[in-house]
């Protein structure tokens, strides 16, 4: 897998705030079932509704990122693996104890080959008082958005 910078994701994020949200997304939908049925879940009902919309555009991000570096575009995402990927982000997580966000990241960028993908959505995820993150929900939208990368750029 080709390494996306943060060059291509910044200018994805920008080229998106400017697209139609719903069409954006009914286009992920068509093409990624399994990953937007997962971020449509009962799993996720316990964030906000703004948490759950940030979360849908930084997801469209990271998608057309990989999409535009990724030859083939994105792979298609088994239940399975979005699964493991996710119990597996999960373990990664429980084992540091830090009660600083920042910190308890750091063994996902010991593991990862997409670090500007995952520094990506900390320094999105980081700054709770803008109101789209409550301090609560930044690390499942953490490991939602490391999924995401991990489906998409290990397959």
């Amino acid at each position: 897998m080709e390494f996306v910078p943060e060059s291509v994701i910044e200018r994805i994020g920008k080229e998106l705030e400017r697209e139609d949200f719903a069409v954006l997304a009914e286009s992920l939908q068509a093409r990624q079932p399994v990953v937007l049925g997962w971020l449509f879940s009962p799993d996720f009902e316990a964030f906000t509704r703004q948490e759950r919309e940030y979360l849908l555009y930084l997801v469209l991000v990271v998608a057309e990122s990989v999409a535009e570096v990724r030859p083939d575009g994105l792979p298609e995402v088994s239940p399975e693996w979005l699964t493991e990927r996710e119990e597996a982000n999960w373990e990664v997580l429980a084992g540091h104890t830090s009660r600083v966000f920042h910190e308890r990241l750091d063994a996902f960028f010991e593991q990862t080959e997409q670090e500007d993908l995952l520094a990506f959505a900390e320094d999105a995820l980081s700054d709770c008082e803008d109101g789209w993150v409550t301090p609560e929900g930044r690390e499942g939208l953490f490991v939602a958005l490391k999924t995401v990368i991990d489906c998409w750029t290990q397959a």
